[in-house]
């Protein structure tokens, strides 16, 4: 099978049976949260003069899947990185183009809602959090009294001292990450859909009077409290850095990196620690990917290599884990490290 994906990789790649004139160094996108790790293990690789070093860029989870499936051939990626599972439809986009890939997950990130160390620190519950960023709420919910509570209306919260006195009484500004990306995609499920619109009596009432379900809670503000900054996680760091009434939206790594200017808010009474992710008792964490396309494997040089040194650095004590990372316990370790010499297909089923 291997050897299958090589040549019909080389004839892809070249337009000849040959892969002499295939691409000679990895190219990798996706997520903003892999970024600094995949970054990391490419440049592990590029000490090997063997090879050249992997181009890793950003752009977004949705990048990172999109871009792995758009096709075969040196003007398409190689791997692509996320910090949001495959869907099925983004699975099937592949299968039109006749991509085959394996998933790989390589660690654990929690995202955090992160503030300058001279701002009033935040403790809030995720149901608060996702009422103050969320587009809409119930009419009741801010308050008003004898209106018909199965109205919904645009977010009036102002400042975060309006959902509950007892947090700071400054405006709501939070920057974060487009729709592209995986950690936006992962907070609002886990926060604005889950968190806030699946438990709170009120916010049921108004969607099921609407005629919409919970997923409708993950459109995020538009009016400025909610602040779309790209993909650049470290541009949002600069902002808090600079604003202290400022929050930001980003994985724990940026944090961890930032811990001499910036504090993590306390969300459902945890914080974001790297204990508290790794063994899930902090609520807003997900997983990290990256999919490997079947076509390139023995043809771009690198790819086993690659995918070697994450092995070698993703444990408690890697270098990957000093950077921010949170290591997977070691059965899934060993799932992942067969997957990358096995390389199962991907399939609908898998994703379920």
């Amino acid at each position: 099978m291997r050897l299958t994906f090589a040549l019909v990789g080389a004839i892809a790649l070249t337009g000849v049976t040959t892969a002499a004139s295939a691409r000679d160094y990895l190219s990798i996108a996706g997520s903003s949260t892999v970024l600094p790790f995949a970054t990391i293990v490419a440049e592990q690789l590029g000490n090997n003069p063997s090879f050249k070093t992997p181009v890793v860029e950003s752009g977004g989870s949705s990048v990172g899947k999109k871009g792995v499936c758009e096709g075969i051939g040196t003007e398409f990626i190689d791997i692509g990185n996320a910090s949001s599972r495959m869907k099925t439809g983004e699975l099937e986009y592949c299968a039109g183009n006749g991509v085959d890939l394996t998933e790989i997950k390589v660690g654990y990130d929690g995202i955090v809602v992160a503030s300058s160390k001279a701002a009033a620190p935040l403790n809030i519950s995720k149901a608060d959090l996702g009422m103050a960023l969320t587009a809409k709420v119930s009419v009741c919910s801010s308050g008003a009294q004898n209106y018909n509570c199965t109205q919904m209306i645009d977010n009036p919260f102002m400042k975060w001292s309006d959902i509950n006195p007892s947090y700071p009484d400054v405006e709501i500004r939070v920057y974060g990450p487009p729709t592209t990306s995986g950690t936006r995609g992962s907070f609002v499920e886990m926060v604005n859909e889950k968190g806030y619109c699946k438990k709170d009596e009120l916010m049921k009432t108004a969607l099921a009077a609407a005629g919409e379900k919970a997923k409708a809670c993950r459109a995020m503000r538009q009016d400025g409290a909610f602040i779309e900054a790209g993909e650049q996680d470290n541009l949002i760091v600069q902002k808090l850095q600079e604003d202290p009434n400022a929050f930001g939206i980003f994985g724990f790594s940026y944090l961890d990196q930032n811990s001499d200017t910036l504090q993590g808010a306390i969300i459902d009474g945890g914080a974001p620690t790297f204990e508290a992710i790794a063994e899930g008792s902090y609520s807003v964490s997900r997983a990290l990917y990256f999919y490997v396309k079947h076509a390139h494997m023995g043809v771009v040089p690198g790819m086993e290599e690659y995918m070697a040194e994450w092995v070698k650095h993703w444990g408690d004590d890697g270098v990957l884990s000093d950077a921010g990372m949170i290591p997977m316990p070691m059965a899934e370790r060993d799932q992942y490290l067969a997957a990358m010499k096995d390389l199962p297909k991907l399939t609908a089923d898998m994703l379920k």
